[in-house]
């Protein structure tokens, strides 16, 4: 352990530790926070949430949370393929398969062991069976600025437990340039090989620049390569895009049986950590065969299923974005309103999502700018300076009001001139 020791230590003497925080006591938009650092509490104003449509204190789906408490207790205690499927687990695959139009939906505890199901399941299929012999290879393709939970299942795929247990054929990664459609099409052509089998893997959303995937292009390259897979992870784009809530498919008024038709066959993976006041995830698709080789993957059958509450609060927050779309219209517009005024100021406001990524000179540290945010104005926000080009991360939702708003952006100012200002006269 001594080398974690000397790393560690070089870390905090590098300042790239994070400030971390405390919460106590959560009311809308206004948190108690403690300092770990100092002890000192506050109450701020947060914009680093990604309670997207204000659901994790709805009442109807707090209820619905105890309820379950109630009714099946605290956890199920079991892998769901043994003795830990509840009727409410059937009750959310169907609402997510409604919501998200594919007809068959695989829970799982979180996105990264979704992830690494279906790598599993798709690269590897499940365990030998008799008569059965598994020949083709698997060629992803990713792009470059994936979330984590794509990476680490994506980089690994050739090594996951079905490539050790099943000796299936090998797996090749490959990643494109974001959003690049040009790139991912010639990068199709250099390294398909006769008998492949094609994935493609995307954010909806990116988590860290907030734009969107142009799935439209992306279909158009995929065309060529009947059978094709094309998985999307609307981690960022459930209850955020879309007219009302239901992703990217819908925001650019594509179903995902238009891509069907057309010979491809396209994943949804679902997160209810953002927009389901919950956690955990799923993933929907159109192929019944699929579920059974999830349910039964070393992340499915090696773990509990997916706990009463976080299952109800789930199933009843997406029932509440299906019968009030308003929820999405009003988070849309405080989008558009906090990312023109911050324009407006001169901010480099990056994206188009409620993700609200703003860009900082490369002399300025986050860090110090998020703790000024806090000790001067009571404001929260997300610095990030070492998984991305240093900027603040800013998410707006449902809840804040413009007043709100006006507030995080003149403490955005107020904190430039400070932190700028020292720089202009050196």
């Amino acid at each position: 352990m001594q080398v974690v020791k000397e790393y560690v230590q070089r870390w905090y003497e590098s300042g790239l530790d994070p400030d971390e925080y405390v919460c106590h006591q959560k009311r809308g938009n206004f948190v108690e926070i403690e300092s770990v650092a100092t002890g000192k509490r506050q109450t701020v104003l947060t914009f680093c949430t990604n309670d997207v449509l204000g659901l994790v204190q709805n009442e109807a789906v707090r209820q619905a949370a105890i309820d379950a408490i109630f009714d099946y207790g605290t956890s199920n205690s079991s892998t769901s393929v043994l003795s830990g499927r509840i009727d409410l687990h059937r009750q959310l695959e169907k609402e997510i398969s409604e919501f998200k139009h594919l007809p068959h939906t695989q829970l799982f505890l979180n996105a990264w062991m979704a992830m690494q199901a279906l790598m599993d399941a798709f690269c590897h299929l499940a365990i030998p069976v008799p008569g059965f012999q598994h020949t083709r290879e698997t060629l992803i393709m990713t792009d470059v600025l994936n979330h984590g939970c794509i990476v680490a299942a994506v980089v690994n795929a050739g090594t996951r437990s079905g490539k050790v247990f099943s000796h299936s054929p090998r797996v090749r990664v490959k990643a494109y340039r974001h959003c690049d459609m040009e790139d991912l099409s010639r990068k199709l052509h250099r390294y398909v090989r006769p008998g492949d089998r094609v994935m493609v893997v995307s954010d909806a959303v990116f988590s860290m620049d907030g734009d969107i995937a142009p799935l439209p292009d992306m279909i158009d390259v995929l065309q060529k390569y009947e059978g094709s897979v094309l998985v999307m992870d609307e981690a960022h784009a459930s209850g955020a895009i879309g007219a009302t809530g239901r992703g990217v498919y819908e925001y650019f008024n594509i179903l995902p049986q238009d891509v069907i038709d057309r010979g491809l066959v396209p994943l949804i993976m679902t997160t209810f950590s953002k927009f389901a006041a919950s956690a955990g995830a799923a993933i929907s698709s159109h192929v019944a065969e699929l579920i059974p080789l999830l349910n039964v993957s070393p992340t499915s059958i090696g773990t509990i299923s997916l706990s009463p509450p976080l299952t109800a609060a789930a199933l009843e927050s997406i029932r509440q974005v299906r019968r009030h779309p308003e929820l999405v219209k009003k988070l849309q517009a405080n989008t558009r309103y906090l990312r023109s005024r911050l324009l407006e100021q001169g901010f480099n406001a990056i994206g188009e999502t409620n993700v609200i990524p703003v860009i900082l000179p490369p002399d300025i540290n986050p860090k110090m700018f998020g703790r000024l945010m806090v000790e001067n104005h009571g404001v929260w926000v997300s610095p990030i300076w070492f998984i991305a080009k240093p900027r603040i991360r800013i998410t707006a939702n449902a809840l804040h009001t413009q007043e709100e708003m006006d507030r995080l952006v003149s403490a955005m100012v107020a904190t430039r001139d400070l932190l700028y200002k020292p720089m202009i006269s050196a």
